[in-house]
C-alpha cells in the first residue's frame, strides 16, 4: 500500500497537482504491480524561501540512505 509524499515548491495549480498525482499513481501501479486503489499521493506546498530548511536538509541531506534520486542542485545553489 504505497503512500507517496511530494514536497513541491508552492505555486502549482490544483489541476497540475491532480495530474502529477495521477502520473505517480500510474507509475506505482505499473512498476510495483499494485492496483490504483492501493496507492495514495499527497502533495505538500513549500515556500521557496523555506525549501532549504524544510526539505533540502531534513529530507535530502539527512536521509541519503533512503534517497533514490538525488537532485542536481546543492544547498549553496539555494542560498545564492
Amino acid at each position: 500500500m504505497p503512500h507517496v509524499i511530494v514536497k513541491l515548491a508552492a505555486g502549482r495549480s490544483e489541476p497540475e497537482k491532480f495530474a502529477l498525482a495521477e502520473e505517480i499513481t500510474r507509475a506505482v501501479t505499473e512498476t510495483l504491480g499494485y492496483g490504483p486503489d492501493a496507492v495514495s499521493v499527497s502533495i505538500e506546498d513549500v515556500a521557496p524561501k523555506d525549501w532549504a530548511e524544510h526539505v533540502f536538509t531534513p529530507d535530502i541531506i539527512d536521509k541519503t540512505d533512503t534517497l533514490y534520486k538525488k537532485p542536481g542542485y546543492k544547498l549553496s545553489d539555494l542560498q545564492s
